[in-house]
């Protein structure tokens, strides 16, 4: 009898240790994001303060480091939304497509090499993708298009969405997947083909899943920093909306890339340009936030629930 008390004091004391221990974590996280939050609040809030906030928002010209300065965010916040949309244009449809085949017509002996494989390419160092737009992906484009630059957005593009779409298949197919299987056989037995049953069917009762792995893989492609930098250059301009196909062969520089300009550059960690760093991450990151929350609401407005 005492024995057994003792064990079960034991096993109380353990499940408590591990209660403990799990509540310290989540709060270090917690407490890590608000700290983050309040950096970046208190360095823009000081930014903002030698600096206009039309000057940075209205401003059509970056120059934070080089007399005369100008802080107008509105080329790198150009650049950064054109990257993203020249990234979705690949990355979306790629990872829809595998997403479906993974779930709708591999064998489970394919999937189980392809699954890894797509993993396998989220694991790789985004540096490494980098020098393989720059050394690789920038040579065989020239050869397609001969004025492109060595530093030009659409390698960078093309590598970021080769990064993101295990992302997006991965959310996708999950979603896909969660559809029962009594919508697929009551469709076939209608007397429609596999393909129709897929894009009439299966495709609308996963949408939210679809949806929020989009703007999910969206949000990482925003952040996207050291591909970027390497292999789209470090020219902040605007994208000539009457000539968007030229602005692809060309350098140009993202919100993320001048970040990383600005913490590299020859400056003091007083200076405004220093300060106009954290104004750059505290857009960035309100844009992400806003794209997460867009998420999360789709997620749970249009999710089906079935029993």
């Amino acid at each position: 009898m005492s024995n057994n008390l003792t064990k079960r004091g034991f096993e109380f004391i353990s499940e408590n240790a591990i209660k403990t221990f799990f509540l310290l974590c989540a709060i270090v996280s917690v407490v890590t994001t608000i700290g983050i939050v309040l950096v970046l609040l208190i360095e823009t809030t000081n930014f903002f303060r030698e600096v206009s906030l039309k000057e940075f928002f209205l401003g059509f010209r970056w120059n934070p480091t080089i007399k005369p300065t100008s802080f107008g965010v509105w080329p790198l916040l150009s650049g950064t939304l054109y990257f993203t949309f020249i990234t979705a244009l690949i990355a979306l449809p790629v990872g829809l497509l595998s997403a479906v085949y993974l779930s709708e017509y591999s064998g489970r002996k394919i999937r189980s090499i392809i699954k890894p494989a797509l993993e396998i390419l989220a694991g790789i160092p985004t540096v490494v993708y980098g020098y393989f737009a720059l050394v690789y992906i920038t040579p065989l484009l020239r050869n397609l298009l001969p004025g492109i630059k060595t530093f030009n957005i659409l390698s960078a593009s093309i590598v970021v969405a080769i990064m993101i779409i295990p992302t997006v298949a991965s959310i996708s197919e999950d979603a896909i997947r969660a559809v029962p299987q009594s919508f697929r056989l009551a469709g076939l037995s209608l007397g429609i083909t596999k393909f129709q049953v897929t894009a009439s069917i299966i495709l609308p009762a996963s949408l939210s899943g679809i949806l929020s792995s989009f703007i999910l893989g969206l949000s990482r492609a925003i952040g996207e920093t050291m591909a970027v930098t390497i292999a789209g250059g470090n020219l902040a301009r605007l994208v000539n909306p009457l000539k968007p196909a030229e602005a692809l062969l060309e350098p140009m520089q993202t919100m993320t890339a001048a970040m990383v300009e600005i913490g590299l550059s020859d400056i003091t960690g007083n200076s405004t340009a220093y300060k106009s760093l954290f104004a750059v991450g505290f857009t960035l990151f309100l844009m992400t936030l806003t794209l997460n929350m867009v998420s999360q609401f789709i997620k749970n407005r249009y999710r089906e629930k079935y029993k």
